[in-house]
């Protein structure tokens, strides 16, 4: 059976991710690292019974936001690889999570011979990265995308 193939570009319908589940051991733990260390925006802390509690948050000026907490992933804690957190100036958001008590990695890039330390020295949207782990080893990147001469 083949399936009908459609066009998005003049397709009538927006798919916004909007909600990422974090695998974690401990739920307190987790809130306190991305309310005070990460700086996010708690959404949502909801406990109805012992079986279940989500905790929602949002990074600062993102669309997507985080959940964890108990009863709602079945995945192993630390788990989860590779989220991407988009900012216009690396060197400033590690500086400001190492403020905040988040072991973050050197910044890196990619030049014409494999990774290379520090930022991309031409400022190349999409190419300086730092690593970051929450307490589970749930992973995150950095990633640098300089706003446009224009805004």
């Amino acid at each position: 059976m083949l399936a009908a193939r459609i066009d998005w570009t003049e397709a009538d319908v927006d798919f916004k991710l909007e909600l990422i589940l974090l695998p974690v051991t401990d739920v307190d733990r987790s809130k306190h690292f991305y309310q005070e260390n990460m700086g996010f925006v708690l959404d949502v802390d909801h406990q109805p019974n012992e079986d279940f509690r989500v905790v929602q948050f949002t990074p600062p000026g993102s669309a997507c936001s985080i959940t964890f907490g108990k009863g709602i992933v079945d995945t192993t804690p630390g788990s989860v690889r590779g989220l991407h957190l988009v900012v216009t100036d690396i060197e400033a958001a590690r500086d400001e999570l190492i403020g905040r008590g988040v072991d973050v990695g050197e910044i890196r890039h990619m030049g014409p011979n494999g990774w290379e330390p520090g930022r991309d020295p031409n400022r190349a949207r999409y190419n300086s990265f730092a690593d970051i782990a929450d307490p589970d080893g749930n992973t995150w990147l950095l990633q640098e995308v300089p706003e446009a001469a224009d805004g």
